[in-house]
């Protein structure tokens, strides 16, 4: 693999690790920073939408269950008809069907309401759920807190025996929200080789050393286009991208890429203020190398 160019490249769009792992083999590892735990931002959603994964084969919840029915207890008066049809479904991809982001990091300081799930559930529903795409932190939000009232522990307990034990990491640190749920729209730190077994993982269908952690039936379904946007389309709290990849993908360039048909992983911690000028530079330089 040219090594110059991704040198060059990787200065000019501050990304501080990269590691590429094709055929279950290190392809490439180069730091130019530390390789230390950083915040994984929005590519936190994609670690929620498995824990909705693992979650529906334990029998804790079915996407096709309606938020109405889910968080009675927080439904605003007299709900209107978009938000009583919504379903958890709607809350993996991004089709939740309110007029505007909710939940968002610029928000979340500021905010003075502690009840985040009556808050956003009092948002207004403007469209039909699963018509319409639009980036919202309240879906995988409150995928998130669905999992933890199901489980009756926080997001970072019950993967820790699902997931992030069997893959070798150690306990992680995720964000919170006034009531001390887990935040599962972002706010998770990890290193940038943790991010790597991630999409390892993702990449095997959820298998791993011979035990099938998350159902491969549903990784393939996380992965699918389900709906139409400004970039390639979106899964279940993935990203579509070129090459037929889908990826998590995290502020300021936090990536785990996925590529099947290369059988290839990519990985990334950066701190990048064009992420899709970064994400383009890697789909031109290191995939076609791959």
């Amino acid at each position: 693999m040219n090594i110059g160019i991704i040198q060059q490249k990787a200065e000019e769009m501050r990304i501080l690790n990269l590691a590429v792992m094709k055929d279950g083999e290190l392809l490439l590892k180069k730091d130019w920073d530390e390789e230390i735990r950083r915040n994984q931002y929005s590519a936190s959603k994609s670690f929620t939408g498995i824990a909705v994964g693992i979650a529906q084969k334990e029998g804790l919840l079915e996407l096709n269950e309606k938020l109405c029915d889910i968080f009675r207890e927080e439904m605003p008066e007299n709900p209107s008809e978009n938000l009583c049809s919504a379903t958890v479904k709607d809350l993996l991809t991004m089709c939740l069907g309110q007029d505007s982001g909710y939940l968002m990091g610029v928000q979340r300081p500021l905010m003075k309401e502690m009840d985040w799930v009556r808050y956003t559930l009092s948002r207004p529903f403007t469209q039909k759920p699963g018509t319409s795409f639009l980036y919202n932190n309240a879906g995988p939000y409150l995928a998130g807190i669905l999992v933890q009232r199901r489980s009756g522990c926080d997001l970072v307990n019950y993967l820790m025996p699902r997931l992030f034990e069997p893959l070798g990491i150690r306990r992680p640190v995720w964000e919170t929200d006034p009531y001390g749920y887990t935040f599962g729209a972002g706010g998770l730190f990890l290193c940038v080789t943790e991010l790597l077994k991630f999409g390892q993982l993702l990449l095997q269908e959820g298998n791993w050393e011979g035990k099938q952690i998350v159902p491969s039936a549903y990784i393939r379904e996380a992965s699918k286009k389900y709906i139409d946007n400004e970039k390639d389309g979106y899964g279940y709290l993935f990203w579509r991208g070129p090459y037929n990849s889908y990826r998590a993908d995290g502020k300021y360039g936090q990536f785990s890429i996925v590529l099947p048909d290369k059988n290839a992983v990519i990985a990334i911690n950066a701190e990048s203020r064009d992420a899709d000028a970064m994400m383009e530079c890697c789909m031109d330089i290191i995939v076609p190398q791959l």
